[in-house]
């Protein structure tokens, strides 16, 4: 898949959160979780404010495979670790840019060390399973 359109990028960048559900080894889909999402260029990244412990994000590395609904958009999708600094950077001030309007008790997690180390980058595919 080429990757996301215009449209969807809109849709899903301007949606105020996220449903995530990862595909298990068992090849069951999980139930959905609500995260936070922002766009960066033509990519789309989410991250768990709780970090590496976060049951969803252990869920999301063991086949990188599942499903999000945001914007009215839904959509089969990979889950691709950002590794990059300077993009998680980007991330960064994307998420200051979207949700600053919180208090900074939300989104200062979201901006710590132990996040930015579950920075995902949401990656459209056609579904196989």
């Amino acid at each position: 898949m080429a990757g996301w359109t215009s449209d969807e990028l809109s849709q899903i960048a301007s949606a105020e959160e996220l449903q995530l559900a990862y595909l298990g080894q068992d090849g069951i889909l999980r139930k959905q979780v609500t995260v936070w999402v922002v766009r960066v260029g033509d990519d789309l990244y989410v991250r768990s404010w709780r970090g590496r412990s976060s049951a969803w994000f252990r869920g999301t590395q063991v086949n990188h495979l599942g499903q999000i609904w945001a914007g009215g958009v839904h959509k089969d999708v990979s889950f691709v670790m950002e590794t990059n600094p300077q993009k998680n950077d980007l991330v960064d001030k994307a998420y200051r840019s979207k949700y600053g309007h919180y208090s900074a008790s939300y989104v200062d997690p979201m901006l710590a060390r132990e996040a930015k180390e579950t920075t995902i980058c949401l990656v459209p595919r056609r579904s196989s399973w």
